[in-house]
Protein backbone atom coordinates (compact mmCIF):
# COMPACT_ATOMS: atom_id res chain seq x y z
CA UNK A 1 0.00 0.00 0.00
CA UNK A 2 2.84 2.36 1.15
CA UNK A 3 6.28 1.87 -0.61
CA UNK A 4 9.75 3.88 -0.63
CA UNK A 5 12.23 3.10 -2.57
CA UNK A 6 15.76 4.24 -1.71
CA UNK A 7 13.88 8.01 -0.49
CA UNK A 8 16.21 10.60 0.71
CA UNK A 9 15.04 14.25 1.88
CA UNK A 10 17.50 17.20 2.44
CA UNK A 11 15.26 20.51 2.82
CA UNK A 12 16.76 24.15 1.59
CA UNK A 13 19.84 25.40 3.27
CA UNK A 14 20.79 22.31 4.83
CA UNK A 15 23.85 20.57 4.08
CA UNK A 16 23.21 16.98 4.78
CA UNK A 17 19.71 14.95 4.15
CA UNK A 18 17.41 14.96 6.78
CA UNK A 19 16.31 11.04 6.32
CA UNK A 20 18.39 8.76 3.59
CA UNK A 21 18.24 5.38 2.33
CA UNK A 22 14.57 4.74 3.18
CA UNK A 23 13.30 2.06 1.83
CA UNK A 24 10.37 -0.60 3.23
CA UNK A 25 7.53 -1.35 2.41
CA UNK A 26 3.86 -1.25 4.28
CA UNK A 27 1.63 -3.58 3.19
CA UNK A 28 -2.44 -3.27 3.23
CA UNK A 29 -4.14 -3.45 6.35
CA UNK A 30 -1.14 -3.59 8.65
CA UNK A 31 -0.15 -0.98 11.43
CA UNK A 32 3.42 0.20 11.10
CA UNK A 33 4.98 1.71 14.10
CA UNK A 34 8.02 4.52 12.99
CA UNK A 35 10.28 4.81 16.09
CA UNK A 36 13.43 6.76 16.82
CA UNK A 37 15.02 9.40 18.80
CA UNK A 38 14.15 13.01 18.18
CA UNK A 39 14.85 14.63 15.60
CA UNK A 40 15.80 11.54 13.19
CA UNK A 41 13.31 13.00 10.31
CA UNK A 42 10.03 10.74 11.62
CA UNK A 43 7.76 13.77 10.64
CA UNK A 44 9.57 14.01 7.06
CA UNK A 45 8.77 10.54 6.56
CA UNK A 46 4.95 10.61 7.32
CA UNK A 47 5.39 13.95 5.72
CA UNK A 48 6.15 12.11 2.19
CA UNK A 49 3.14 9.46 2.39
CA UNK A 50 0.67 12.46 2.30
CA UNK A 51 2.86 14.38 -0.25
CA UNK A 52 3.55 17.29 1.94
CA UNK A 53 7.32 16.80 1.74
CA UNK A 54 8.24 18.51 -0.33
CA UNK A 55 5.34 20.14 -1.97
CA UNK A 56 4.73 22.19 1.49
CA UNK A 57 7.61 22.05 3.23
CA UNK A 58 10.13 22.64 0.51
CA UNK A 59 13.62 20.90 0.14
CA UNK A 60 14.47 18.03 -2.70
CA UNK A 61 12.84 14.62 -2.31
CA UNK A 62 15.26 11.71 -3.71
CA UNK A 63 13.72 7.89 -4.19
CA UNK A 64 10.50 7.47 -4.80
CA UNK A 65 7.25 6.69 -2.54
CA UNK A 66 4.38 5.29 -3.99
CA UNK A 67 0.65 5.45 -2.02
CA UNK A 68 -1.71 3.25 -3.38
CA UNK A 69 0.19 2.97 -6.75
CA UNK A 70 0.30 7.32 -6.71
CA UNK A 71 3.65 8.64 -6.91
CA UNK A 72 3.77 11.39 -4.40
CA UNK A 73 6.12 13.15 -6.78
CA UNK A 74 3.42 14.06 -8.99
CA UNK A 75 0.57 13.87 -7.14
CA UNK A 76 -0.09 16.83 -4.86
CA UNK A 77 -1.56 16.37 -1.28
CA UNK A 78 -5.17 17.29 -2.15
CA UNK A 79 -4.72 14.65 -5.26
CA UNK A 80 -4.23 11.89 -2.17
CA UNK A 81 -6.53 13.09 0.18
CA UNK A 82 -9.29 10.84 -0.66
CA UNK A 83 -6.87 8.21 0.12
CA UNK A 84 -4.73 9.29 3.00
CA UNK A 85 -5.61 10.92 6.12
CA UNK A 86 -2.86 12.93 8.09
CA UNK A 87 -2.78 14.12 11.56
CA UNK A 88 0.11 16.25 12.93
CA UNK A 89 1.55 16.63 15.51
CA UNK A 90 0.04 19.75 16.18
CA UNK A 91 -3.94 19.31 15.88
CA UNK A 92 -5.00 22.95 15.45
CA UNK A 93 -3.01 23.51 12.05
CA UNK A 94 -5.22 21.53 10.86
CA UNK A 95 -8.80 22.77 11.92
CA UNK A 96 -10.99 24.50 9.16
CA UNK A 97 -14.01 25.00 10.79
CA UNK A 98 -15.43 26.50 14.07
CA UNK A 99 -17.33 23.52 16.06
CA UNK A 100 -17.09 19.76 16.23
CA UNK A 101 -19.24 18.52 14.67
CA UNK A 102 -18.30 20.71 11.33
CA UNK A 103 -15.05 19.73 11.36
CA UNK A 104 -15.88 15.74 11.08
CA UNK A 105 -18.26 16.65 8.19
CA UNK A 106 -15.47 19.05 6.60
CA UNK A 107 -13.57 16.40 4.70
CA UNK A 108 -16.45 14.54 3.69
CA UNK A 109 -17.81 18.15 1.66
CA UNK A 110 -14.78 18.77 0.27
CA UNK A 111 -14.64 15.08 -1.01
CA UNK A 112 -18.39 15.95 -2.15
CA UNK A 113 -20.05 12.51 -0.14
CA UNK A 114 -23.88 12.55 -0.32
CA UNK A 115 -25.62 14.08 2.87
CA UNK A 116 -26.85 11.18 4.21
CA UNK A 117 -23.37 9.08 4.62
CA UNK A 118 -22.08 12.45 6.11
CA UNK A 119 -24.56 12.13 8.47
CA UNK A 120 -23.76 8.67 9.47
CA UNK A 121 -20.15 8.74 9.24
CA UNK A 122 -20.24 11.63 11.69
CA UNK A 123 -22.32 9.97 14.17
CA UNK A 124 -20.45 7.09 13.81
CA UNK A 125 -17.67 8.75 14.89
CA UNK A 126 -18.71 11.05 17.58
CA UNK A 127 -19.49 7.02 19.55
CA UNK A 128 -16.11 5.65 18.04
CA UNK A 129 -13.67 8.50 19.97
CA UNK A 130 -16.67 9.49 22.86
CA UNK A 131 -17.05 13.12 21.00
CA UNK A 132 -20.87 12.69 21.36
CA UNK A 133 -21.47 15.14 24.32
CA UNK A 134 -19.06 17.52 22.54
CA UNK A 135 -20.79 18.06 19.10
CA UNK A 136 -21.81 21.38 19.24
CA UNK A 137 -18.68 23.08 21.62
CA UNK A 138 -16.73 25.79 19.65
CA UNK A 139 -13.09 23.48 18.89
CA UNK A 140 -11.12 26.86 20.81
CA UNK A 141 -12.80 25.53 24.30
CA UNK A 142 -11.74 22.27 24.50
CA UNK A 143 -9.00 21.07 26.17
CA UNK A 144 -5.86 19.84 24.01
CA UNK A 145 -6.68 16.33 24.44
CA UNK A 146 -10.28 16.65 23.25
CA UNK A 147 -8.95 18.86 20.38
CA UNK A 148 -6.87 16.01 19.44
CA UNK A 149 -9.36 13.41 19.26
CA UNK A 150 -11.53 15.58 17.20
CA UNK A 151 -8.36 15.99 14.89
CA UNK A 152 -8.24 12.52 14.62
CA UNK A 153 -11.88 11.67 13.80
CA UNK A 154 -11.80 14.88 11.32
CA UNK A 155 -9.88 11.90 9.06
CA UNK A 156 -11.52 8.97 9.59
CA UNK A 157 -14.89 10.27 8.46
CA UNK A 158 -13.99 10.05 4.38
CA UNK A 159 -12.94 6.19 5.24
CA UNK A 160 -9.19 6.40 3.65
CA UNK A 161 -7.44 3.58 2.66
CA UNK A 162 -4.37 5.06 4.40
CA UNK A 163 -3.97 6.71 8.18
CA UNK A 164 -0.81 8.45 8.53
CA UNK A 165 -0.24 9.80 12.76
CA UNK A 166 2.18 11.96 13.99
CA UNK A 167 1.94 11.32 17.93
CA UNK A 168 -1.35 10.96 18.15
CA UNK A 169 -1.84 10.09 21.99
CA UNK A 170 0.92 12.54 23.03
CA UNK A 171 -2.10 14.60 24.74
CA UNK A 172 -4.69 12.01 25.92
CA UNK A 173 -4.73 10.13 28.66
CA UNK A 174 -4.80 7.00 29.76
CA UNK A 175 -8.02 5.68 28.82
CA UNK A 176 -8.62 7.93 25.70
CA UNK A 177 -4.97 6.71 24.52
CA UNK A 178 -6.26 2.82 24.59
CA UNK A 179 -9.90 3.85 22.84
CA UNK A 180 -8.23 5.53 20.58
CA UNK A 181 -5.72 2.64 19.69
CA UNK A 182 -8.33 0.61 20.14
CA UNK A 183 -10.54 1.85 17.02
CA UNK A 184 -7.28 2.24 14.98
CA UNK A 185 -6.70 -1.82 15.41
CA UNK A 186 -10.66 -2.00 14.87
CA UNK A 187 -9.89 -0.03 11.46
CA UNK A 188 -6.72 -2.38 10.90
CA UNK A 189 -8.26 -5.45 11.27
CA UNK A 190 -11.69 -5.47 10.31
CA UNK A 191 -11.73 -2.52 7.40
CA UNK A 192 -8.14 -3.51 6.14
CA UNK A 193 -7.15 0.35 6.60
CA UNK A 194 -3.35 0.65 6.75
CA UNK A 195 -2.03 2.52 9.54
CA UNK A 196 1.81 4.33 9.65
CA UNK A 197 2.34 5.98 12.80
CA UNK A 198 4.71 7.67 14.74
CA UNK A 199 5.18 8.30 18.90
CA UNK A 200 7.02 8.52 21.60
CA UNK A 201 5.54 6.94 24.48
CA UNK A 202 5.98 3.30 23.30
CA UNK A 203 4.28 2.00 25.80
CA UNK A 204 1.37 2.51 24.55
CA UNK A 205 0.98 1.58 21.68
CA UNK A 206 4.37 -0.88 20.80
CA UNK A 207 1.68 -3.95 21.33
CA UNK A 208 -0.59 -3.16 18.66
CA UNK A 209 1.86 -3.13 15.55
CA UNK A 210 2.46 -5.65 13.36
CA UNK A 211 5.76 -4.01 12.35
CA UNK A 212 8.28 -1.42 14.01
CA UNK A 213 10.58 0.67 11.30
CA UNK A 214 13.36 2.30 13.29
CA UNK A 215 15.59 5.76 12.11
CA UNK A 216 18.40 5.23 14.69
CA UNK A 217 20.27 7.79 13.48
CA UNK A 218 19.77 11.26 11.11
CA UNK A 219 20.36 10.20 8.12
CA UNK A 220 21.21 6.48 9.04
CA UNK A 221 19.21 4.02 6.76
CA UNK A 222 15.87 2.29 9.07
CA UNK A 223 15.33 -1.08 10.42
CA UNK A 224 12.69 -3.14 9.84
CA UNK A 225 11.06 -6.05 11.54
CA UNK A 226 8.94 -7.42 14.41
CA UNK A 227 8.37 -5.67 17.51
CA UNK A 228 10.54 -7.97 19.41
CA UNK A 229 13.16 -7.84 17.17
CA UNK A 230 13.83 -4.19 16.41
CA UNK A 231 12.93 -3.34 20.04
CA UNK A 232 16.26 -5.86 20.86
CA UNK A 233 18.42 -3.30 19.30
CA UNK A 234 16.46 0.00 19.65
CA UNK A 235 17.78 2.86 21.36
CA UNK A 236 14.80 3.74 22.09
CA UNK A 237 12.12 1.30 23.82
CA UNK A 238 9.24 1.42 27.04
CA UNK A 239 9.71 0.65 30.73
CA UNK A 240 8.81 -2.94 30.06
CA UNK A 241 11.55 -3.80 27.65
CA UNK A 242 13.74 -1.89 29.50
CA UNK A 243 12.73 -4.45 33.07
CA UNK A 244 13.14 -7.21 30.10
CA UNK A 245 16.81 -6.15 29.88
CA UNK A 246 17.43 -5.33 33.38
CA UNK A 247 16.11 -8.70 34.70
CA UNK A 248 17.68 -10.54 31.45
CA UNK A 249 14.21 -11.96 30.07
CA UNK A 250 14.10 -13.85 26.81
CA UNK A 251 12.53 -12.95 24.77
CA UNK A 252 11.96 -9.23 25.41
CA UNK A 253 8.37 -8.61 27.06
CA UNK A 254 6.37 -6.51 24.93
CA UNK A 255 3.07 -6.42 27.33
CA UNK A 256 2.27 -6.35 30.99
CA UNK A 257 0.46 -9.37 30.62
CA UNK A 258 4.05 -10.98 29.01
CA UNK A 259 6.37 -9.34 31.65
CA UNK A 260 4.26 -10.47 34.78
CA UNK A 261 4.38 -14.50 33.98
CA UNK A 262 8.10 -13.70 33.56
CA UNK A 263 8.19 -11.66 37.11
CA UNK A 264 7.86 -14.09 40.03
CA UNK A 265 11.67 -14.83 40.56
CA UNK A 266 12.18 -10.65 40.32
CA UNK A 267 9.56 -10.30 42.68
CA UNK A 268 10.90 -12.25 45.44
CA UNK A 269 14.27 -10.94 44.96
CA UNK A 270 13.06 -7.43 45.34
CA UNK A 271 10.50 -8.49 48.45
CA UNK A 272 14.31 -9.67 50.33
CA UNK A 273 15.66 -6.07 49.12
CA UNK A 274 12.00 -4.24 50.14
CA UNK A 275 14.16 -2.09 53.48
CA UNK A 276 16.52 -0.34 50.89
CA UNK A 277 13.41 0.91 48.40
CA UNK A 278 13.33 4.78 48.73
CA UNK A 279 11.53 5.62 51.88
CA UNK A 280 10.63 8.87 51.54
CA UNK A 281 9.13 8.53 47.98
CA UNK A 282 6.15 10.94 48.13
CA UNK A 283 7.96 13.15 50.43
CA UNK A 284 10.24 16.21 49.66
CA UNK A 285 13.40 15.08 49.15
CA UNK A 286 16.38 16.34 51.59
CA UNK A 287 17.03 19.84 50.59
CA UNK A 288 19.81 22.26 51.94
CA UNK A 289 18.60 24.42 54.46
CA UNK A 290 19.94 27.98 52.79
CA UNK A 291 18.35 27.08 49.78
CA UNK A 292 14.93 26.44 51.98
CA UNK A 293 15.20 29.08 54.05
CA UNK A 294 16.05 31.83 51.14
CA UNK A 295 12.63 30.35 49.07
CA UNK A 296 10.63 30.65 52.52
CA UNK A 297 11.62 34.66 52.57
CA UNK A 298 10.57 35.40 49.13
CA UNK A 299 7.47 37.78 49.07
CA UNK A 300 4.01 36.14 47.83
CA UNK A 301 2.38 37.60 44.83
CA UNK A 302 -1.86 37.85 45.03
CA UNK A 303 -3.28 36.84 41.94
CA UNK A 304 -5.03 40.34 41.82
CA UNK A 305 -1.45 42.12 41.48
CA UNK A 306 0.11 40.00 39.45
CA UNK A 307 1.30 42.12 36.34
CA UNK A 308 1.45 39.17 33.32
CA UNK A 309 4.41 39.87 30.68
CA UNK A 310 4.53 38.62 26.94
CA UNK A 311 6.49 35.72 28.61
CA UNK A 312 4.22 35.45 31.22
CA UNK A 313 6.46 34.36 33.72
CA UNK A 314 7.91 37.75 34.02
CA UNK A 315 6.89 39.59 37.34
CA UNK A 316 8.04 42.87 37.75
CA UNK A 317 5.66 44.36 40.69
CA UNK A 318 6.95 43.73 44.26
CA UNK A 319 4.00 42.91 46.70
CA UNK A 320 3.83 44.24 50.26
CA UNK A 321 1.33 41.83 51.34
CA UNK A 322 2.52 39.08 54.36
CA UNK A 323 4.36 36.20 53.36
CA UNK A 324 3.21 32.87 53.07
CA UNK A 325 5.40 29.81 54.07
CA UNK A 326 4.48 28.47 50.89
CA UNK A 327 5.33 28.70 46.87
CA UNK A 328 1.54 28.86 46.50
CA UNK A 329 -1.80 28.55 48.65
CA UNK A 330 -4.88 28.01 46.74
CA UNK A 331 -8.21 27.85 48.91
CA UNK A 332 -11.40 27.29 47.56
CA UNK A 333 -11.21 28.17 44.02
CA UNK A 334 -13.80 27.59 41.25
CA UNK A 335 -13.75 28.78 37.62
CA UNK A 336 -16.54 29.07 35.01
CA UNK A 337 -15.59 29.76 31.57
CA UNK A 338 -18.23 29.82 28.71
CA UNK A 339 -20.77 28.47 30.82
CA UNK A 340 -18.91 25.65 32.13
CA UNK A 341 -17.54 24.52 35.62
CA UNK A 342 -13.69 24.01 34.82
CA UNK A 343 -12.87 24.02 38.46
CA UNK A 344 -15.18 24.00 41.84
CA UNK A 345 -13.64 24.29 45.01
CA UNK A 346 -9.66 23.53 44.82
CA UNK A 347 -7.57 23.48 48.10
CA UNK A 348 -3.91 22.88 47.01
CA UNK A 349 -0.73 24.10 49.13
CA UNK A 350 2.65 23.67 47.12
CA UNK A 351 5.71 23.40 49.11
CA UNK A 352 8.89 24.75 48.55
CA UNK A 353 11.08 22.11 46.76
CA UNK A 354 7.60 19.85 45.87
CA UNK A 355 7.10 18.33 42.51
CA UNK A 356 3.26 17.56 42.11
CA UNK A 357 1.78 16.04 39.11
CA UNK A 358 -1.57 16.82 38.26
CA UNK A 359 -3.17 14.00 36.68
CA UNK A 360 -6.88 12.76 35.60
CA UNK A 361 -8.37 12.84 31.89
CA UNK A 362 -8.67 15.15 29.56
CA UNK A 363 -11.31 17.95 30.11
CA UNK A 364 -10.81 17.48 34.27
CA UNK A 365 -9.49 21.13 34.45
CA UNK A 366 -5.64 20.53 34.67
CA UNK A 367 -4.71 23.36 32.03
CA UNK A 368 -7.12 25.56 34.16
CA UNK A 369 -5.44 25.38 37.31
CA UNK A 370 -2.62 26.11 35.82
CA UNK A 371 -3.29 29.46 33.55
CA UNK A 372 -5.40 30.45 36.92
CA UNK A 373 -1.96 30.00 39.09
CA UNK A 374 -0.06 31.57 36.55
CA UNK A 375 -2.81 34.55 36.21
CA UNK A 376 -4.42 33.84 33.08
CA UNK A 377 -7.46 32.45 33.80
CA UNK A 378 -9.53 34.62 36.46
CA UNK A 379 -11.11 32.48 39.38
CA UNK A 380 -14.73 32.87 39.66
CA UNK A 381 -14.46 31.89 43.39
CA UNK A 382 -11.65 31.55 45.90
CA UNK A 383 -7.85 32.93 46.31
CA UNK A 384 -4.44 31.93 44.72
CA UNK A 385 -1.83 33.43 46.47
CA UNK A 386 1.90 32.82 45.40
CA UNK A 387 5.12 33.04 47.26
CA UNK A 388 7.44 34.17 44.69
CA UNK A 389 8.04 34.50 40.84
CA UNK A 390 5.84 32.04 38.91
CA UNK A 391 6.24 30.75 35.00
CA UNK A 392 4.46 28.59 32.80
CA UNK A 393 5.24 26.23 29.99
CA UNK A 394 2.10 25.96 28.02
CA UNK A 395 0.89 23.42 25.84
CA UNK A 396 1.60 25.25 22.86
CA UNK A 397 5.53 26.43 22.52
CA UNK A 398 3.91 28.72 20.22
CA UNK A 399 2.69 30.68 22.63
CA UNK A 400 5.99 31.87 23.82
CA UNK A 401 8.45 31.28 20.74
CA UNK A 402 8.32 34.17 18.33
CA UNK A 403 12.07 35.02 16.83
CA UNK A 404 13.37 33.66 13.56
CA UNK A 405 16.55 31.62 15.51
CA UNK A 406 16.76 29.38 18.36
CA UNK A 407 19.92 31.76 19.35
CA UNK A 408 17.43 34.79 18.97
CA UNK A 409 15.02 33.55 21.07
CA UNK A 410 17.95 32.69 23.74
CA UNK A 411 19.32 36.27 23.40
CA UNK A 412 15.93 37.65 24.47
CA UNK A 413 15.04 35.34 27.04
CA UNK A 414 18.62 36.68 28.74
CA UNK A 415 17.72 39.70 28.67
CA UNK A 416 13.67 39.47 29.63
CA UNK A 417 15.07 37.48 32.70
CA UNK A 418 18.37 39.99 33.34
CA UNK A 419 19.77 36.90 33.19
CA UNK A 420 23.87 36.68 32.15
CA UNK A 421 24.34 36.40 28.22
CA UNK A 422 24.30 32.65 27.28
CA UNK A 423 22.08 31.37 30.04
CA UNK A 424 19.24 30.03 28.13
CA UNK A 425 21.96 28.76 25.24
CA UNK A 426 23.61 26.78 27.78
CA UNK A 427 20.34 25.47 29.16
CA UNK A 428 19.22 24.20 25.98
CA UNK A 429 22.25 22.65 25.25
CA UNK A 430 21.70 20.88 27.83
CA UNK A 431 18.55 19.33 27.24
CA UNK A 432 18.64 19.68 23.33
CA UNK A 433 22.12 18.96 22.36
CA UNK A 434 23.15 19.39 18.50
CA UNK A 435 20.61 22.24 17.64
CA UNK A 436 22.36 24.94 15.80
CA UNK A 437 21.91 28.23 16.46
CA UNK A 438 20.37 29.35 13.27
CA UNK A 439 17.52 27.26 13.50
CA UNK A 440 14.30 28.25 13.21
CA UNK A 441 11.51 27.11 16.14
CA UNK A 442 9.24 26.09 13.26
CA UNK A 443 12.22 23.26 11.75
CA UNK A 444 11.92 22.50 14.70
CA UNK A 445 10.13 19.28 16.16
CA UNK A 446 6.94 19.41 18.45
CA UNK A 447 9.16 18.06 21.36
CA UNK A 448 12.13 20.15 20.46
CA UNK A 449 10.12 23.22 19.99
CA UNK A 450 8.40 22.40 23.57
CA UNK A 451 11.69 21.52 25.01
CA UNK A 452 13.11 25.48 23.75
CA UNK A 453 10.19 26.91 25.39
CA UNK A 454 11.28 25.35 28.81
CA UNK A 455 14.62 27.21 28.81
CA UNK A 456 13.34 30.42 28.10
CA UNK A 457 11.24 30.18 30.46
CA UNK A 458 13.83 28.57 33.06
CA UNK A 459 16.36 31.24 32.16
CA UNK A 460 13.90 33.28 34.40
CA UNK A 461 14.52 31.01 37.79
CA UNK A 462 10.95 31.52 38.35
CA UNK A 463 10.43 30.10 42.08
CA UNK A 464 7.53 28.00 40.82
CA UNK A 465 7.45 26.54 37.92
CA UNK A 466 4.67 25.17 35.71
CA UNK A 467 4.50 22.42 32.97
CA UNK A 468 2.04 21.56 30.53
CA UNK A 469 2.11 18.23 29.20
CA UNK A 470 6.10 18.46 29.20
CA UNK A 471 6.75 15.65 27.61
CA UNK A 472 4.60 16.21 24.22
CA UNK A 473 7.11 14.78 21.73
CA UNK A 474 10.19 13.88 23.93
CA UNK A 475 11.76 10.65 23.14
CA UNK A 476 12.82 8.23 26.36
CA UNK A 477 16.44 10.08 26.18
CA UNK A 478 15.12 13.60 26.11
CA UNK A 479 12.57 12.88 28.95
CA UNK A 480 15.67 11.25 31.50
CA UNK A 481 17.49 14.77 30.60
CA UNK A 482 14.60 16.47 31.44
CA UNK A 483 14.21 15.13 34.48
CA UNK A 484 17.31 15.06 35.81
CA UNK A 485 17.08 19.20 35.32
CA UNK A 486 13.77 19.18 37.08
CA UNK A 487 15.02 16.90 39.97
CA UNK A 488 17.76 19.46 40.08
CA UNK A 489 15.29 22.51 40.42
CA UNK A 490 13.09 20.73 43.17
CA UNK A 491 16.10 20.06 45.09
CA UNK A 492 17.72 24.07 45.02
CA UNK A 493 14.21 24.62 46.29
CA UNK A 494 11.86 25.53 42.90
CA UNK A 495 8.52 24.04 43.01
CA UNK A 496 7.27 22.09 40.37
CA UNK A 497 3.28 21.50 39.28
CA UNK A 498 3.12 19.48 35.90
CA UNK A 499 -0.21 18.86 34.27
CA UNK A 500 0.45 15.21 32.39
CA UNK A 501 -0.77 12.48 31.18
CA UNK A 502 2.30 10.74 31.24
CA UNK A 503 1.89 8.28 34.16
CA UNK A 504 6.31 6.93 33.34
CA UNK A 505 7.15 10.76 34.24
CA UNK A 506 4.88 10.99 37.35
CA UNK A 507 6.80 8.29 38.50
CA UNK A 508 10.07 9.14 37.65
CA UNK A 509 9.69 12.72 39.52
CA UNK A 510 6.50 13.27 41.28
CA UNK A 511 6.31 13.47 45.26
CA UNK A 512 2.32 14.12 45.26
CA UNK A 513 -0.14 13.38 42.50
CA UNK A 514 -3.15 15.33 42.47
CA UNK A 515 -5.66 13.16 40.49
CA UNK A 516 -8.60 15.46 39.13
CA UNK A 517 -12.26 14.72 37.66
CA UNK A 518 -14.75 16.85 36.24
CA UNK A 519 -12.98 20.19 38.11
CA UNK A 520 -12.75 18.35 41.58
CA UNK A 521 -9.69 16.74 43.34
CA UNK A 522 -10.62 13.16 44.08
CA UNK A 523 -6.92 12.04 45.16
CA UNK A 524 -4.09 13.82 46.75
CA UNK A 525 -1.79 11.98 47.98
CA UNK A 526 1.82 10.42 47.72
CA UNK A 527 3.18 9.43 44.23
CA UNK A 528 3.26 5.88 44.87
CA UNK A 529 0.22 5.66 47.09
CA UNK A 530 -2.48 7.46 44.12
CA UNK A 531 -0.59 6.09 41.16
CA UNK A 532 -0.57 2.55 41.91
CA UNK A 533 -3.84 2.28 43.82
CA UNK A 534 -5.40 3.52 39.91
CA UNK A 535 -5.42 1.05 37.16
CA UNK A 536 -5.47 3.73 34.54
CA UNK A 537 -1.96 5.96 36.22
CA UNK A 538 0.00 2.87 37.14
CA UNK A 539 2.91 3.29 35.49
CA UNK A 540 4.12 -0.15 33.79
CA UNK A 541 6.51 -1.21 36.49
CA UNK A 542 4.10 -0.85 39.34
CA UNK A 543 1.54 -3.05 37.28
CA UNK A 544 4.24 -5.95 36.53
CA UNK A 545 5.67 -5.86 40.04
CA UNK A 546 2.22 -5.03 42.27
CA UNK A 547 1.32 -5.33 44.79
CA UNK A 548 5.19 -3.94 45.46
CA UNK A 549 5.08 -0.66 45.06
CA UNK A 550 8.09 -0.05 42.33
CA UNK A 551 7.31 2.26 39.91
CA UNK A 552 10.72 2.58 37.75
CA UNK A 553 13.42 0.62 36.31
CA UNK A 554 15.71 2.87 37.90
CA UNK A 555 14.48 1.75 41.83
CA UNK A 556 14.80 -1.52 40.89
CA UNK A 557 18.07 -1.44 39.18
CA UNK A 558 19.80 0.47 42.76
CA UNK A 559 17.63 -2.08 44.90
CA UNK A 560 19.46 -5.08 42.78
CA UNK A 561 22.80 -3.40 43.32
Amino acid sequence: MIRFENVSVTYDGATEPTVQGVDFEVPEGELVLLVGPSGVGKSTVLGAVSGLVPHFTGGTLRGRVTVAGRDTRTHKPRELADVVGTVGQDPLSHFVTDTVEDELAYGMESLGLAPDVMRRRVEETLDLLGLTDLRDRPISTLSGGQQQRVAIGSVLTPHPRVLVLDEPTSALDPAAAEEVLAVLQRLVHDLGTTVLMAEHRLERVIHYADQLVLLPSPGEAPVLGTPAEVMAVSPVYPPVVALGRLAGWSPLPLTIRDARRKAADLRHRLEARDEIAPKRRGELRDQPQQTRSRQHSTPPTPLGERTTHRRWFKRRRTPTTPTTPHAAEVRALAVTRDHVQALRHIDLTVAHGETIAVMGRNGAGKSTLLNTLVGLTKPSAGSVTLGGAVGLVPQEPRDLLYADTVAAECTTADADANAAPGTCRTLVSELLPDIPDDTHPRDLSEGQRLTLALAVVLTARPALLLLDEPTRGLDYAAKARLVALLRTLAAEGHSIVLATHDVELAAELAHRVVLLADGEVIADGPAADVVVASPSFAPQVAKILAPQKWLTVAEVREALT
